[in-house]
């Protein structure tokens, strides 16, 4: 009986990205203590899974490989330098709101937009994320990171849709007229770039922060 071919995904390791053989993927996490992957059947599953944080798969590994999991990978695990830093700020809710992306390592900005009258953080976050995603294309950098600390607006931009429950108004018009750009540029581009969650608890600030609470 023939093999069944096994798609690679690698979170964090060398060179994360999906990869179609095992001896390409051994290459990218020998060696690399905080390395994050996993086996799909599938290329669809795997570029999905991709896309996502390496946590949401967990749950779906054997005990076995949980428990190396475990022992291989501790929650002190370093986060991908090289990538792309998001946030928001909003001052009260609905606020004053801005957003911005930095370079993860040299915090080096590479965008800011606002501020927007009436919005919310997470909108912010959101429009954050999508930015960086059209920002990566434009740049022809298919496989950097975006950091996000943001889960509810990673979980919008899956569903590419902006699940605010903000009314709007006369005030916010130009900030819903960004979202509505933004849930199109969604539908209407594809992209490989993992969105994950900027772990806070376990690295500190998000180097997109800023530094207003």
């Amino acid at each position: 009986m023939a093999t069944k071919k096994k798609f690679y995904v690698v979170w964090e390791g060398r060179t994360p990205g999906v990869y179609s053989s095992w001896d390409t993927c051994k290459k990218n996490i020998d060696g690399f203590a905080a390395a994050k992957y996993k086996s799909f059947t599938s290329r669809s599953e795997a570029d999905s899974a991709f896309k996502n944080h390496y946590s949401n798969h967990i749950s779906t590994f054997s005990k076995s490989t949980k428990k190396a999991l475990k022992i291989s990978h501790p929650p002190s695990h370093n986060p991908i330098r090289d990538s792309i830093s998001v946030d928001a700020a909003c001052s009260g809710n609905p606020g004053k709101m801005e957003y911005q992306g930095v370079d993860t390592t040299t915090k080096t900005q590479l965008f800011l937009m606002g501020p927007y009258t009436q919005g919310t953080n997470n909108i912010g976050e959101f429009l954050a994320i999508v930015h960086a995603l059209a920002y990566l294309k434009k740049c022809e950098l298919p496989n950097k990171i975006i950091y996000s600390d943001s889960q509810i607006a990673i979980g919008w931009v899956k569903k590419k849709k902006c699940g605010t429950k903000l009314a709007e108004s006369s005030k916010n018009t130009i900030l819903f007229e960004l979202i509505d750009r933004a849930e199109g540029w969604l539908k209407n581009n594809s992209y490989s770039n993992a969105i994950l969650k900027w772990e806070t608890k376990v690295w500190g600030e998000n180097p997109a922060d800023f530094g207003r609470k």
